[in-house]
């Protein structure tokens, strides 16, 4: 697409706007940096489409937690190459930091960067314009830190604090994508949370790899940071999202049930339900820790919603193994769980291990898993119902429904009122819906 015209009257310059769109996989903090990514094109002049539209430039943000990740990575890339062939493709993220050669060698794939140079993006706009070949050691190590956060319904935000991992867990390969745990300190963090609220964002979801070792690089920590943060002005909703068991403590707890900004919301990994598999898991804590953490919870905060998650079928889990995994996460109460099937990964321990479960074995026990996670979301949403709750309406209607999350992440419909979208309004919980929401009234 030419950026200018020459006619013989003389040079008339016209701006004409390239286009972008971005696909993103995986994790909450993949859709705060692609966020982040979005500015700075726009800040370049490209404007945004819907990844349906052709466009002039194509980003894929790839995931690589899982072999499903990757396969799903694949795929995604692939689609965008056959929708709309004559644009440009950046593959980015954690897939292409581990499997650059993969990537790149996927028809139409134009440039491949890693995990943390993504942000360099706007870099390699030049080069991808002149069709210049592009050298994959534009894949780095690099360890800084690179703050981000999304913005889509203008009232939620998924808020980036910390990036990175030093726990390498036996099963686990996004150490290596996303390499050592750090963060900026809290005047910086805090400073950029300032500057999201004034956008008229209601809600901070805090998101990293590790949210919990926030700190590890500035001398701080996490409970200092939230301490900090609850005192932004115009700041309705502080979510905390996923803290590894032994990070999360009885301080950040207390401190949590006290206050009125951060919600009563807690994602907490468990992975493994007995204390052997944990230890083969390289995991940090064990499951009487995990379960006074619930307990310590539910006791100040009867009310909240505790999500955690869970992987069958890794090396070592005997039926024994798993039936004990079960009952040990039947009996805490938790409000749901997010279920994965273990799959080998390159260049990690478990890959190695003795006794490997076979798929069509990993594949039952999820689909077992996946009910008791169905009953845990039921029984959470039955205690609610009846129940006055406040809750944030985003952006997201239809003709004749508005829908919205209650402090305790029960996601809600209402008659739609297009008044109260990005608004908090209280409504009492009526029913459970076929499609799993809960049905509302507003009061």
């Amino acid at each position: 697409m030419p950026a200018f015209n020459k006619f013989e009257s003389g040079l008339i310059i016209f701006i004409m706007n390239k286009t972008f769109s971005i696909t993103t996989l995986g994790c909450k903090l993949n859709f705060s940096e692609s966020s982040e990514i979005a500015r700075l094109l726009m800040g370049k002049g490209y404007k945004k489409v819907d990844s349906k539209e052709n466009s002039d430039l194509i980003l894929i943000n790839t995931c690589t937690v899982t072999e499903l990740a990757n396969k799903k990575s694949k795929q995604a890339i692939r689609k965008m190459v056959n929708r709309n062939p004559k644009a440009k493709l950046i593959a980015v993220g954690c897939y292409s930091q581990l499997k650059p050669e993969e990537v790149s060698g996927i028809e139409g794939v134009d440039l491949v960067l890693g995990a943390n140079n993504k942000f360099d993006v706007t870099k390699m706009l030049n080069l991808l314009e002149n069709d210049k070949p592009i050298d994959l050691n534009t894949i780095t190590e690099d360890n800084t830190f690179n703050p981000s956060y999304s913005i889509g319904d203008r009232t939620r935000s998924f808020f980036k604090i910390q990036d990175g991992c030093d726990y390498h867990c036996s099963y686990c390969t996004i150490p290596f994508a996303r390499g050592r745990s750090r963060n900026n300190n809290i005047e910086s963090t805090v400073a950029k949370a300032k500057e999201v609220v004034n956008k008229g964002i209601k809600e901070l979801i805090l998101t990293g790899v590790n949210i919990g070792d926030f700190g590890k690089t500035t001398g701080e920590s996490f409970l200092e940071l939230l301490q900090e943060l609850v005192k932004v002005e115009g700041l309705k909703r502080l979510r905390i999202s996923s803290v590894e068991p032994n990070l999360l403590s009885d301080e950040i707890i207390e401190f949590a049930s006290k206050s009125n900004v951060i919600v009563p919301h807690f994602h907490i990994p468990l992975q493994c339900g007995t204390d052997n598999l944990l230890r083969l898991m390289r995991r940090r804590y064990t499951t009487s820790l995990f379960a006074s953490r619930v307990a310590k919870i539910k006791e100040l905060m009867p009310m909240a919603c505790i999500a955690a998650d869970v992987i069958v079928g890794v090396p070592g889990e005997s039926e024994q193994e798993f039936a004990s995994a079960c009952e040990f996460i039947k009996s805490i109460d938790v409000s749901n769980l997010h279920v994965f099937t273990y799959s080998e990964r390159e260049n990690t321990m478990a890959v190695k291990m003795e006794n490997q479960v076979p798929i069509t074995v990993r594949k039952g026990r999820s689909k077992f898993m996946h009910q008791i996670a169905n009953e845990k979301q039921n029984k959470f949403q039955e205690q609610n119902l009846n129940s006055i709750q406040n809750v944030l309406f985003v952006g997201d209607f239809n003709d004749s429904s508005m829908y919205g999350f209650t402090e305790n992440y029960i996601r809600v419909a209402v008659p739609l009122k297009p008044e109260l979208i990005n608004e908090i309004a209280k409504v009492k919980l009526l029913h459970i819906t076929k499609d799993g929401n809960v049905k509302a009234e507003l009061i």
